[in-house]
Formats: structure tokens, C-alpha cells, sequence
């Protein structure tokens, strides 16, 4: 009689467990929109929320210490005239935020190291081009200054920040509203889910399509896609019986999933959250009281099912923390901002590890807040691989005092109605501000 063996993996055990109450950040009105993005980012230095606001759309950003009871009168920030759905930190420079809203802007804010002392409203670069609202950020993992935004008029802008102008506008090839848009590793390939039911691998330089899948999920719900290890693309979606489905991809070969496995019957979308050093994605359902977290590997099944943590009160939105801002001598791996009704609360994620020596295995070279490539040298087709640290004696901030240079022409432009698709640096008429507009001088 054959014994079933169990698989070897160093993440089998991984638990997760919620900080102490007065850890958490109470009364804090989460925004009542039902969009389904994170309503929450975080980095080692703040942690931001979509909040509830009359009259227009607001969120705080709260430095990672501020934690206990919010005051009421904490000062917002409130400069979209409607509700915001997304926001996510700039991972080249921590005080840097972009939000996107309903009013179908997106805006560029300079967070002050100690948080706000007074209501912001007044964005360091406005970047107008949308004609609908704005319901999807993405910084460029490894290019300076690159966002792109997706909106619900089907349309993907790449912009370039510094110069506050859009270079790439992608708005032929999606045919209805896109639920999901994400780079790749080093950035030189996008890739989205949208409600016609397709999934396509795009050259975000070029606009065009690079490989689709149709209904990689038979459901009509909204699906979920990341890249994973390798090349690989991770899905998430519902089954024509509504059923919740997670799936693995390769490009390469679009035909059949490596995996498809049913999860449960819930009606929440599965956000999903991969961790490229552990191989471990994460997925978070909204509405959902648990997450579930699996192991990506090269042999079948790919994708293992490594355990689930529960709590009782559902979760409105998730943040999820860069490496360089865990606590890797608590072998932590993995720590995510869970945003109750009223508060939000870090769950941590963590190895057991009986020795307090730092974990090699746990933590290889994790990508830093560096830069490798200029915003114009990316346009024009180079190509740059994410600057790896170690993370062995704890990350250590090489950014010292932010220089900040506001060019005040720069919050009229409006220059993403052109309708070239990318027109090359040397014919911008306008005169470019100087070098690095949203770069933090630093010292190495």
C-alpha cells in the first residue's frame, strides 16, 4: 500500500497573525465605494487609505507609527471633486503617492516625512487624459517617473510624470471596461483582464498586443490576472457556475491552463498579491474574512495550496508591504494591511523559525527602491532589470532630505488629448522641466 507523501516546502507552515489592537489604526472611515481595488497602499514609511469624504474624494496617509485612534480632524487629502478608487505609492521614492477618481483625473502628491499637518488639495503634477474615471494606477516597476493608468473609457495611459504628459495612449484594443492592468518584473510587458473576457500580453511602448487568451474563466465575473515567476501568468476568475477559480499560464502556449482549481462558491473578487522572491501569491477576496496563500512552482500541480488565514470581520481592502519594509529577523515574509469598516488592522505573515539569525533561504536579494532607467531612456526602448539589496542587516533608507522642484506650469497640461500614439522626446514643443522633477537626491 502506497503512502501519500507530503511535499517538502519551507512556506508549508507559514501562519498568519493580526498585530496587538493598539497596534492597528482605529476610527478611520473606509471609503463605502464598491470598486473593486485595494483602497490601500503602504510602504516603509506610510500607510495610505480611500476614505469618505462630502463633497468630492479624500484619502489619509498616516506614517507607519501613528497607530492607535485616528482623530477625526486628521488633515485629508482632498483635492479630487469626486470619490477616489485607487491609489498606490511610487516605489522609487516613498513620499510620492498618485491617486486616481471618478472626476477622471489622476494626481501626483509630495507626502511631508512626518505626514500631514494641514489638508493637501493641491497636487504636484495634474495628469488629465481620461474621459471617464480613473479606476487603475500602476507605477513602472524599474523606470523613473512612469505611471500607467487605466480608466473606464477602455483606454491605458502611459505617462510621464516629470514632464506631466502622456506618451503612450493604448485605447484600441480593449473593447469594454478593463478589471485589472499590471507590468511584468522589469516592466517591458503589461498585462490586463477585461470585461470582454480576454486576456492580452501587450508591448507597452508599442500599444499592441503581444498574445490574448479568450475566457481564460467561463464566468461573466470580473477576472484578476498577475505575472508570476518565469513569464508566467496567474488568473483569477469564476467558473460558468460561479464558482471561484484560480489558473495557471504560459504565454508561450495559451491553449489549456498548467492548473485550474476550484476554490469556493463566495461572491468577492480574489485580488491577488505575488511575492516573486518566495514564489507565494496571496489572494485576498473583498468582502472575505480569510486569505488564502499558495506556493508557484515549476512541477504539477504549479500552484499548492499552502494554507489559510482566517479572522472573523471581513475586509473592505487590502495594502500589502514592499520586502525592504518587513522584519526579517522575525522571519516575517509577508504583511498586509486589512481595512475594516472602521479601522485598519496589519496582519503579519511569518515563518516559524526557531533561531534568530537572519534566514538566507527566506530572503534573497528582494528589489530596492532604486531606479535602473530614466522615464525619456524607457520611452525611447531601453529596457531595465530591477536593482537588487540585501535585506541582511535590515533595509536602510540611502535617501536623505528630499529635494522637491514644483514647475508650476506643469499643473495645466493637458497635453494627452494629442492623438499621437508616442511621439519621440525631440518633438515636444513644450519646454521640458528640469531633470528629474520627482527624483529624491540621494546619497549612496
Amino acid at each position: 500500500m502506497s503512502r501519500k507523501v507530503v511535499r517538502t516546502s519551507k512556506f508549508r507552515h507559514v501562519f498568519g497573525q493580526p498585530v496587538k489592537a493598539d497596534q492597528c489604526y482605529d476610527d478611520i472611515r473606509i471609503s463605502q465605494m464598491t470598486w473593486d481595488s485595494n483602497f490601500c497602499s503602504v510602504n516603509p514609511k506610510f500607510v495610505a487609505m480611500i476614505v469618505d469624504a462630502s463633497g468630492g474624494g479624500a484619502f489619509i496617509v498616516l506614517p507607519l507609527s501613528k497607530t492607535g485612534r485616528i482623530d477625526m480632524s486628521l488633515p485629508t487629502v482632498c483635492g479630487h471633486t469626486g470619490p477616489v478608487l485607487d491609489i498606490e505609492f511610487c516605489p522609487h521614492n516613498d513620499n510620492i503617492i498618485a491617486s486616481g477618481s471618478e472626476d477622471c483625473s489622476v494626481m501626483i502628491w509630495e507626502i511631508p516625512d512626518g505626514g500631514l499637518t494641514s489638508p493637501l488639495s493641491d497636487p504636484v503634477v495634474k495628469l488629465d487624459g481620461h474621459s471617464k474615471r480613473v479606476g487603475i494606477l500602476s507605477w513602472h516597476p524599474t523606470a523613473h517617473n512612469v505611471l500607467m493608468s487605466a480608466g473606464c473609457d477602455n483606454v491605458i495611459i502611459l505617462w510621464n510624470v516629470a514632464r506631466g504628459e502622456a506618451v503612450v495612449r493604448i485605447d484600441s484594443v480593449h473593447t469594454d471596461m478593463i478589471y485589472s492592468a499590471c507590468w511584468n518584473r522589469n516592466g517591458s510587458q503589461i498585462l490586463t483582464s477585461c470585461k470582454d473576457k480576454k486576456l492580452r500580453v501587450l508591448d507597452p511602448r508599442k500599444g499592441s498586443v503581444i498574445c490574448e487568451k479568450d475566457k481564460p474563466h467561463e464566468g461573466s465575473r470580473p477576472v484578476r490576472a498577475v505575472f508570476v515567476s518565469d513569464g508566467k501568468i496567474l488568473t483569477t476568475g469564476f467558473s460558468r457556475m460561479s464558482e471561484r477559480q484560480v489558473a495557471l499560464w504560459d504565454p508561450k502556449n495559451f491553449g489549456e491552463p498548467l492548473t485550474l482549481q476550484e476554490l469556493d462558491t463566495s461572491s468577492g473578487v480574489l485580488l491577488p498579491f505575488f511575492d516573486p522572491d518566495t514564489g507565494i501569491v496571496y489572494l485576498c477576496g473583498k468582502g472575505d474574512s480569510s486569505i488564502r496563500y499558495f506556493e508557484v512552482t515549476d512541477e504539477a500541480p504549479y500552484v499548492h495550496y499552502l494554507s489559510m488565514y482566517s479572522s472573523k470581520e471581513s475586509q473592505k481592502g487590502m495594502g500589502y508591504m514592499p520586502k525592504r519594509g518587513l522584519e526579517v529577523n522575525k522571519c516575517e515574509i509577508a504583511r498586509f494591511y486589512k481595512l475594516h469598516e472602521r479601522k485598519c488592522e496589519p496582519v503579519v505573515m511569518t515563518v516559524p523559525r526557531k533561531s534568530d539569525l537572519f534566514q538566507e533561504d527566506l530572503y534573497p536579494d528582494t528589489i530596492g527602491p532604486e531606479p535602473s532607467v530614466e522615464a525619456d531612456d524607457w520611452f525611447s526602448g531601453k529596457n531595465g532589470e530591477p536593482i537588487l539589496i540585501s535585506l541582511k542587516d535590515g533595509f536602510v533608507a540611502t535617501t536623505k532630505n528630499k529635494e522637491f522642484k514644483v514647475i508650476k506650469s506643469l499643473m495645466a497640461t493637458t497635453s494627452s488629448s494629442s492623438s499621437n500614439r508616442h511621439r519621440p522626446p525631440a518633438s515636444r514643443s513644450r519646454t521640458p522641466p528640469p531633470h528629474g522633477l520627482l527624483k529624491s537626491r540621494t546619497t549612496l
